[in-house]
């Protein structure tokens, strides 16, 4: 096992956590109503996105609406939240899967746009659905270092592209069943923003210390999950079986560091329901403790860990120990804790 599989910071603290909400709804029952003519052809029954995955609902954004403006809009709430000068924040990343281009970054879109200082460090970091938790190990060693004070981790998604062509490549008169179910996975995307301002815990005493974390990877599954803007094809058992396997060894790789047994909650990577059932069965935990956005947001890739820890806030109070635990295409995985 390598020396790094955990981890532990000692300054670090989070300061807000916010969401951008995209306004679109599109109801499961759309999307099958749209892909009729090739359930029928197919022999194949309609209603697998709410019985299986337990999606009933995703969100869209509107057409001039870019995955740049999500992750600024969810950023400025989140400085706002913090109650900071933009003008302190040292550090911004931009972890969002979509983007409209190769280079530049999106970081230096929202960094102008949120009007952050010249000396603020600012990039994109991408790892599929893990990003996120990724950019906050990052930001938490920079701010442990003393090198910033603040730090902003932002996310962007649309699922509207790669489902409005999915949904037109499915309705071709040569797709066959295996296509159907290699372009499942699809259909159940989100779209929202998310964003994280990250400080000092010695500097803010009403933070919710980050106090650490444990990574794994097993890259030898890289071929289960390959997306880009206009499709996606998964290999939906492969992935659960080995995604699983992933989780359960990560979670025993922070054993003998961390004490997850009984926290009071865990906020998971939302992907189905099929896949929530299965990691709670596999790591042990009590699913009346994993908040669930997916029912009615689906999976918003990297937003999906913060955008659920945002929006059950409200329902934590100061004391209470928190799991956040992130599973990327590739594979890799993460767990990190926030004493709330």
């Amino acid at each position: 096992m390598g020396t790094n599989a955990t981890y532990r910071y000692t300054d670090t603290t989070v300061l807000s956590v916010a969401v951008a909400d995209a306004p679109i709804v599109v109801t499961s029952d759309e999307i099958d109503a749209q892909l009729a003519p090739t359930y029928e052809r197919l022999g194949m029954r309609a209603g697998m996105l709410e019985s299986l995955a337990g999606i009933s609902e995703r969100r869209w954004w509107p057409t001039d609406v870019s995955f740049i403006d999500a992750a600024v809009m969810a950023g400025a709430k989140a400085i706002a939240d913090a109650g900071i000068d933009p003008q302190q924040i040292g550090l911004l990343i931009d972890t969002s899967v979509c983007r409209d281009r190769l280079e530049p970054s999106a970081a230096v879109d929202v960094h102008a746009q949120l009007g952050l200082g010249s000396a603020c460090l600012n990039f994109d970091l991408s790892n599929a659905c893990l990003g996120f938790i990724n950019g906050m190990q990052l930001a938490a060693t920079l701010l442990d270092a003393g090198q910033i004070q603040y730090a902003l981790v932002v996310d962007g998604e649309g699922s509207r592209r790669t489902q409005e062509s999915t949904i037109a490549r499915l309705l071709q008169a040569d797709t066959t069943r295996e296509d159907v179910l290699a372009n499942f996975a699809t259909l159940t995307l989100g779209s929202g923003g998310a964003a994280m301002v990250l400080g000092r815990a010695s500097e803010h005493s009403e933070g919710h210390r980050f106090i650490g974390g444990v990574s794994q990877a097993a890259t030898e599954f890289s071929h289960l999950c390959v997306g880009d803007l206009t499709s996606m094809r998964t290999d939906a058992r492969g992935l659960l079986e080995a995604g699983v396997e992933l989780a359960r060894r990560t979670w025993t790789a922070a054993a003998d560091s961390f004490d997850w047994s009984d926290l009071d909650c865990y906020v998971i990577h939302q992907v189905s329901k099929l896949h929530t059932a299965a990691i709670t069965e596999a790591i042990g935990i009590d699913p009346a403790r994993v908040p669930l956005t997916f029912p009615t947001r689906g999976n918003i890739g990297p937003a999906s860990v913060p955008f659920t820890l945002a929006t059950s806030a409200a329902d934590l109070v100061a004391g209470q120990r928190v799991a956040c635990m992130g599973i990327g295409s590739g594979l890799n995985a993460a767990v990190i804790e926030i004493a709330w």
